[in-house]
């Protein structure tokens, strides 16, 4: 009976931290740009904590930025990313949690994204969306420019 009542004890505490951390004040997500040794990241994050809701990430000069959704359901296949009117076909992949595309720099949705920030990506189900406010634009650009070749 004691063994139950901690099992209880620790599910009731678990949920309740999945509840709280569900209703984060929204003024808490930031874009962070991470420049340095290895890859550049942009990340839709809650500073100092795991929370993800998205990365932007390349090898800088690579032309080629790999796009993740965090907290997004499984899927792979195809699916249409959008920015503006521009349109673009990508492969998706998903793995331990993160829905994965990459674009290249020079494509027509990375420039109207990286002028609008806000891409799109469409499935036959849903959509996933990545929207970059105006004050984290020039961390957009800057990230962008140094992806380019």
């Amino acid at each position: 009976m004691i063994h139950l009542l901690g099992a209880l004890a620790a599910a009731v505490t678990v949920l309740g931290g999945q509840a709280a951390a569900q209703t984060v004040n929204p003024s808490a997500w930031t874009w962070t740009l991470y420049e340095g040794e290895g890859p550049l990241v942009l990340a839709n994050e809650i500073p100092d904590t795991p929370r993800l809701r998205a990365t932007l990430e390349c090898e800088p000069g690579s032309g080629v930025t790999r796009v993740s959704f965090y907290e997004a359901a499984a899927a792979a296949g195809f699916a249409t990313a959008r920015s503006g009117q521009a349109t673009a076909a990508v492969e998706v992949t998903s793995t331990r949690g993160r829905l994965q595309t990459a674009l290249r720099t020079d494509h027509p949705v990375f420039a109207t994204f990286a002028a609008s920030g806000r891409l799109e990506l469409e499935f036959a189900d849903r959509e996933e969306v990545v929207e970059i406010g105006r004050a984290a634009l020039p961390r957009l650009r800057r990230f962008a420019e140094l992806c380019s070749g």
